[in-house]
């Protein structure tokens, strides 16, 4: 009698022991549940507040930031405009930089322009980058646009997408003429040089195309197709964002093969 007790006793322990751990089980489930939502809910929150978006697979992490409308510089713009602040992108551009859980960036573009020191901000911070990047112009790529598509690793342009190539403009009262025209040619040789550092184009080729006087009705410069951009060097490539997404994809593992055979050799001198 007393071994049957026994053995209900531990029976019945059994059981408290497998329904304790099926409860834990829907704890840790619910858990996990709870924070996959958080994360979604915080991308969301990314996507609407900053326009940028966190994607892992394959063991691969990217990072898609997308450049639109008009790029805001010092003075801000009207509430009316989609604007894009350069505020916003260079901590993000930073962040990337330093987070070891992020492997590449996408930036995706379909822009009008804008403020020229700003756009020349965020393309020398991303052309300052050790990680791997990829640009995709969409829609359009224009005016300071155009540094802004060429400082990535590799750039790709939609069959469908224009560029704009115009001289440095300003709007408002100038005073001083000579001094100004001097300034304007100072900055169209910054965006100019970059432009040429950073692609495949020749300047002499820019030049004619920015001071063109029969592609646009009110004022000088061209604007150029898909096509037309990658046949002069401007873009690397016409593709949509599978190829642009493989294409980084692919340069994240050569990044992560050159690291490994880095590791390696130390190893081997440390021997």
């Amino acid at each position: 009698m007393q071994n049957k007790a026994n053995n209900n006793d531990n029976n019945q322990n059994e059981k408290d022991i497998d329904l304790c751990s099926e409860e834990q089980k829907k704890d840790k489930s619910s858990d996990e549940e709870k924070d996959i939502a958080d994360k979604n809910t915080a991308q969301f929150e990314n996507i609407e507040d900053t326009g940028s978006i966190t994607t892992k697979n394959g063991g691969i992490s990217i990072h898609t930031i997308i450049i639109a409308g008009q790029v805001e510089g010092h003075q801000a713009l009207s509430p009316q405009s989609k604007t894009t602040k350069y505020e916003h992108i260079l901590p993000q551009l930073v962040g990337i930089e330093d987070r070891s859980d992020i492997d590449g960036l996408l930036l995706l573009l379909n822009t009008v322009g804008g403020d020229v020191e700003a756009g020349l901000a965020i393309a020398e911070t991303v052309a300052g980058m050790s990680k791997p990047s990829v640009s995709l112009v969409l829609g359009g790529g224009h005016s300071i646009g155009v540094p802004l598509a060429v400082c990535a690793d590799r750039s790709f342009i939609v069959p469908s997408a224009t560029m704009t190539l115009h001289p440095v403009r300003m709007n408002g009262l100038v005073i001083g003429v000579p001094q100004s025209f001097t300034y304007f040619t100072k900055m169209q040789d910054r965006i100019l040089n970059f432009i040429v550092d950073h692609s495949q184009a020749e300047k002499s080729k820019l030049l004619e195309l920015m001071m063109e006087t029969d592609e646009i009705a009110t004022d000088v410069g061209s604007v150029i197709d898909g096509e037309r951009a990658v046949e002069i060097g401007l873009i690397d490539s016409v593709g949509g964002l599978a190829d642009a997404m493989e294409c980084l994809k692919g340069l994240v593992r050569e990044k992560k093969k050159e690291k490994q055979k880095k590791k390696a050799a130390r190893k081997i001198n440390k021997l």
